[in-house]
């Protein structure tokens, strides 16, 4: 008797084999062509009804990492698996980007009303649709992928990959180091899920209640016991009655900012009492009612940790969280609300001899590689100077609207200057009338000053920062994905921290930081969009968010 599956096969599809045709264009396409070192499976799938002759694409052919397996190694800290867990049936989906997440206070109107759907993109839903309910009658078998992690050979400035955490057997001057592991991890917000249900037409409907979906992401945590945790998309409500003494429970500390308004998530930074000791936890808030570019709900949160157990006593850590505004067209307010937090950033880290204490900066920023903002956070520096607004994320291949970045972005009531940092306060005038006209003399001295400032379009930040991940796989040179749903596939979450001197892993340009003092070892790699709907696209029925989590990996490095 063959298998259920198969004799679906046999009635539902014919295959056409010939010597040098092995399935006609609109046979099924086998899932089981894989990366080696991802899928540890291979079982053929259950075909889907449909003419899948436009919307199909053959999956690529990995090579195996082979010039990295005669490598001489040694390895760091690592001792658990992480596994990505992988329903069979596969689906296809292209670049349409999501709709604008919708503003839940009534009476506040998003500049970014989205347009019609294409006709392609409805194509793409049904498509979705299709698979999703072809899912919910077949009891095809479950595979599991591991997302392997990939170490940086601090000599010869390779990268060796492995499935599994490796523990470094080598205690050679381990009193002096400091490893510890950070994530940062978009876990949808159940709010904004229930609000933006069409970017999740692809899902099975149990698989999309919090009730399911927490005891998943928690398990995530557990499984990739992360020495800090940066979160983005955390529902008060969730938080306050089971998320924070759930993470207390695992040995965390958790500090939280809500967004404001009645905006119901926010960012939360925890980490491990074992590992750190908190000096000071510093909010951001990027709404401002008095200046109108600022009318969004965004907010970061910025720690100054203490390491515990570490030779000098007086070393900091600073790590920021934020999820910045998603609008596409509004990437005046995405600069500023990064140069708020650079700046406030700017006034935590700084140590006794001018530098600063070693940097993360986690979070959603919105923003794709290469788009102006990624380059400005890791380049320190943008001429915006005739840059439309809608090309500063890179969200859109085509942005609608010709709108330009206006000179200087934010006003000069912000108090932040064009280097991202907070412009000393004035003092208030006086009242006898002599020291009233000194501060009108001083105050004509600014004018001519700040004139000149706003004619220059050039902003600029203190930090050398580089990016954990490099965004495409080197072999094929295939971009990488940290979000994936209904419309969209991307890379928009980063770990970006500022890098030793001596850091292999450091992109050009960020080996030279003087504020540095962080050594990348490791990272748990991501996945291609191919791999993710391979497993039904995100969230699925072990993997509860929209977004991967990214991990990383440090040794704090002694100045």
């Amino acid at each position: 008797m063959l298998p259920r599956h198969m004799q679906r096969l046999g009635r539902d599809w014919i295959t056409h084999w010939n010597g040098s045709q092995i399935l006609a264009l609109n046979s099924p396409v086998s899932s089981c062509m894989r990366w080696a070192g991802h899928y540890p499976w291979a079982s053929f799938p259950p075909p889907v009804p449909g003419d899948f002759s436009v919307n199909w694409r053959l999956p690529p052919f990995f090579g195996p990492w082979t010039q990295f397996q005669n490598s001489n190694w040694q390895l760091d800290n690592f001792t658990q698996s992480s596994c990505f867990h992988l329903p069979n049936p596969s689906m296809k989906s292209e670049g349409e980007e999501p709709l604008t997440k919708k503003r839940r206070l009534s009476g506040q109107h998003d500049t970014s009303t989205p347009e019609e759907e294409t006709n392609s993109s409805n194509q793409k839903e049904a498509l979705c649709l299709s698979v999703a309910e072809n899912e919910e009658k077949q009891s095809s078998k479950k595979g599991t992928v591991k997302r392997h992690w990939e170490y940086f050979c601090q000599h010869s400035g390779t990268m060796k990959i492995f499935e599994n955490k490796e523990t470094d057997q080598s205690n050679t001057e381990s009193e002096a180091k400091f490893d510890f592991t950070v994530m940062s991890y978009n876990i949808l917000s159940q709010n904004l899920l229930e609000d933006n249900s069409h970017l999740y037409k692809h899902c099975r409907q149990r698989l999309l209640i919090w009730t399911y979906r927490f005891p998943n992401i928690l398990q995530e945590i557990k499984q990739l016991d992360a020495d800090v945790l940066c979160l983005q998309e955390v529902q008060e409500d969730h938080y306050r009655t089971e998320i924070k003494s759930s993470l207390e429970s695992l040995g965390y500390h958790c500090e939280y900012k809500m967004r404001t308004g009645r905006k119901p998530d926010g960012c939360a930074i925890c980490f491990k009492t074992s590992k750190f000791r908190l000096i000071s936890s510093n909010p951001v808030e990027f709404f401002r009612h008095d200046i109108p570019l600022l009318d969004r709900d965004n907010v970061g949160l910025v720690l100054l940790l203490e390491p515990i157990l570490h030779c000098k006593t007086n070393a900091a850590i600073c790590i920021a969280n934020t999820h910045l505004l998603y609008n596409p067209r509004r990437g005046d307010i995405k600069l500023t609300q990064l140069a708020m937090l650079l700046a406030e950033i700017a006034s935590v880290a700084p140590q006794k001899d001018g530098t600063f204490c070693p940097i993360i900066i986690c979070g959603d920023f919105n923003s794709v590689p290469g788009s102006p903002l990624y380059r400005f956070i890791k380049e320190g520096k943008l001429n915006y100077e005739g840059l439309a607004i809608g090309k500063v994320s890179g969200q859109e291949q085509s942005p609608r609207g010709r709108r330009i970045l206006s000179i200087p972005i934010w006003p000069k009531k912000l108090g932040i200057s064009q280097n991202c940092v907070y412009e000393i306060k004035q003092q208030q005038k006086e009242e006898n009338a002599g020291e009233k006209l000194e501060a009108a003399k001083l105050d004509n001295t600014q004018e001519i000053v700040i004139a000149s400032e706003k004619l220059s379009s050039k902003l600029q930040h203190h930090f050398k920062l580089s990016s954990v991940y490099s965004h495409y796989f080197p072999e094929t040179g295939i971009p990488e994905v940290t979000t994936c749903h209904s419309r969209s596939a991307v890379t928009v979450d980063y770990i970006f921290y500022s890098a030793a001197n001596d850091d292999t892993a450091a992109q050009p340009g960020a080996e030279d930081s003087v504020h540095g003092g962080l050594k990348l070892l490791g990272r748990l790699a991501l996945l291609t969009e191919k791999d993710l709907w391979t497993v039904n696209g995100l969230p699925n029925e072990n993997n509860s968010s929209d977004h991967l989590p990214l991990l990383a990996e440090f040794r704090l490095i002694e100045r």
